[in-house]
């Protein structure tokens, strides 16, 4: 079983904010170096994986550990800048390499190259000879089709491998292809023989676990994957609430005012009719309908025009009263004169008025004056 320490060098150039590999070439490239990572410590849980960035400045985000997730932690963090130093970043990888605990390690660099190389090939070529002599071997995983980039790597392979060597090899992954598909079927996974992925056997399959081997592990991770994803959103949603709780409050307060307005249009309608209601109970309505002025009006004239109106409000007469009641030779309705003229029939009326009180005193002073003209009227034409 090899043992094997590597080092990965992340391009986090400003080109990693390209878009031609979806979502963009920085993410693409976190994935890859977590399907690296992967692989190296599954196939041997001894094997050590190390991290840095070689643009702008060299750093080196993560020493040689066995923790992968260490590794996905750091790299997580890393943002596009500046260029890349393709030889200033192999020759810290080497040193870092040199340091390396386990002796017996072998010593392998992965560089991921998205970014035009600014160097010299003589350069790129002495620096592989001599990591040939220490016994170095690198992997390149060259995307973004830049111009003279695979012949420089290219040279530089050659150099590394030798006329027989074949330990170091050049990945191209063209724009429009997915990059870790093409590292799945790249001896960068699968080694010379193409049983390098053995021991990551699920390399290809999600969560890096095939489920017919262990469909256990495969649903608890899925399940576990799912209940994440709902969090995330969960957060996200409540976020965005929070986010447009001002604009939601002017919302609540714009139906608020709209539906007060509303009730408040209903409520004038309410005291409107209550208004006039209360104006035709006292009988002093404010607009003028036809209706007379009682508060002018003598008591006497009151009560003739509550006849009236009561003659009008009745059309269903008893025969009795219909008897008593004089009309003219053209059938029209009596003269209020007429009317008050008669006791009998004003006694009758006053007796189905509603709020009147019949037996009271001015309603007899009435009904008795109007029998004394009656008695008068009818001696008078007696004699």
């Amino acid at each position: 079983m090899v043992l094997e320490s590597t080092m990965i060098c992340f391009d986090n150039s400003d080109y990693q904010r390209n878009g031609d590999y979806f979502p963009t070439r920085l993410n693409v490239q976190k994935d890859g170096i977590n399907l690296i990572g992967l692989t190296k410590v599954r196939s041997n849980p001894e094997n050590n994986v190390g991290l840095l960035t070689y643009a702008s400045t060299v750093e080196v985000l993560a020493t040689l550990t066995s923790d992968v997730g260490r590794i996905l932690s750091k790299m997580h963090l890393v943002q596009p800048k500046g260029n890349i130093n393709i030889i200033t970043g192999v020759r810290i990888a080497h040193l870092v390499l040199k340091h390396r605990q386990g002796k017996n390690h072998k010593m392998r660099i992965v560089v991921f190259v998205g970014s035009p190389i600014v160097a010299d090939e003589a350069e790129l070529v002495k620096l592989a000879k001599r990591l040939k002599k220490e016994k170095v071997n690198a992997d390149i995983v060259s995307f973004g089709d830049h111009p003279g980039n695979n012949e420089l790597l290219t040279a530089f392979i050659n150099a590394l491998n030798g006329k027989d060597g074949t330990g170091s090899h050049l990945v191209s992954v063209p724009r429009g292809s997915a990059l870790s598909e093409a590292l799945l079927t790249s001896p960068i996974i699968q080694g010379e023989d193409g049983q390098g992925g053995a021991g990551l056997s699920g390399a290809g399959f999600e969560f890096g676990v095939d489920p017919n081997e262990d469909p256990e592990l495969a649903l608890a991770l899925r399940v576990s994957m799912e209940e994440q994803r709902q969090r995330q959103e969960d957060e996200q949603r409540r976020a965005i609430a929070e986010s447009d709780a001002p604009a939601g409050g002017a919302a609540a307060v714009t139906a608020a005012v709209g539906a007060g307005s509303a009730a408040a249009g209903e409520t004038n309608t309410e005291e409107a009719m209550l208004q006039r209601a209360l104006a035709l109970s006292t009988e002093t309505p404010e607009i003028d309908d036809g209706m007379p002025d009682f508060a002018n009006m003598t008591e006497e004239e009151q009560i003739a025009f509550a006849m009236q109106m009561s003659m009008q409000d009745q059309p269903d007469e008893t025969p009795a009263r219909q008897a008593k009641r004089p009309k003219s030779s053209e059938e029209t309705p009596m003269e209020v004169d007429e009317v008050i003229s008669d006791p009998e029939f004003l006694q009758s009326v006053l007796e189905n008025l509603p709020g009147v009180d019949p037996q009271s005193e001015t309603i007899r002073d009435a009904v008795g004056s109007l029998n004394k003209d009656k008695k008068t009227d009818k001696d008078k034409d007696k004699s």
